[in-house]
C-alpha cells in the first residue's frame, strides 16, 4: 500500500509540477523574453502539447493504481471525481480546444479580425481550463495528502 502511495504521489506532483513550470514559468518568460510573440506561441504551443501528453498519461496511471487498489472505490471518493476532473480538462484541451486554435490560426489572425477575436475567446477557454487542472491537481497533492495523513 505504501509503495502504491508513493508511486502515485511522485506521479502526480510530476504533472502538477510540470503543468506549473510551463504554463506559469515557462511560457511567460518565452513571452516577455522573445521579440517575436509568433514564436513565443509555436514554442509555447509545443510545451504545451507535451504536458498535455504528460498529462494523459500521469492520468492512466493514477487512475489504473486507484482501481487496483482494493480498499480504495474510486468513484465512492472525492480523490478519483478530481483526477476525473483533471483528465478531463487534459482530454478537452487535446482533442476539442487545441484543433479548434489550429483551425482558426489557419484563418490568419490579423488584429480585430472575427478570426482574431474568437482566438482571443478560445485562448482564454484553454486557459481556465489549464488552470482548473493545476488547482485540482494542487489540491490532490495538498489536501489529499494531508487528509490521508490523518487516517
Amino acid at each position: 500500500m505504501k509503495k502504491i502511495e508513493g508511486l502515485e504521489n511522485l506521479t502526480l506532483a510530476l504533472w502538477v509540477g510540470c503543468m506549473i513550470g510551463v504554463g506559469y514559468i515557462a511560457a511567460p518568460v518565452l513571452f516577455s523574453t522573445l521579440d517575436d510573440r509568433q514564436v513565443a506561441g509555436m514554442l509555447a504551443g509545443k510545451m504545451f502539447h507535451a504536458v498535455t501528453i504528460m498529462g494523459l498519461i500521469c492520468g492512466g496511471i493514477l487512475l489504473v493504481l486507484r482501481y487496483r487498489d482494493e480498499s480504495v472505490q474510486l468513484f465512492k471518493q472525492w480523490r478519483g471525481w478530481l483526477l476525473l476532473l483533471m483528465l478531463g480538462c487534459v482530454a478537452s484541451s487535446m482533442f476539442v480546444l487545441q484543433p479548434m486554435i489550429v483551425e482558426v490560426k489557419a484563418l490568419g489572425l490579423i488584429e480585430g479580425s472575427d478570426a482574431a477575436k474568437k482566438f482571443g475567446m478560445l485562448h482564454g477557454i484553454s486557459s481556465l481550463v489549464y488552470m482548473a487542472s493545476v488547482i485540482s491537481g494542487c489540491i490532490l497533492l495538498f489536501v489529499g495528502r494531508r487528509a490521508s495523513l490523518k487516517q
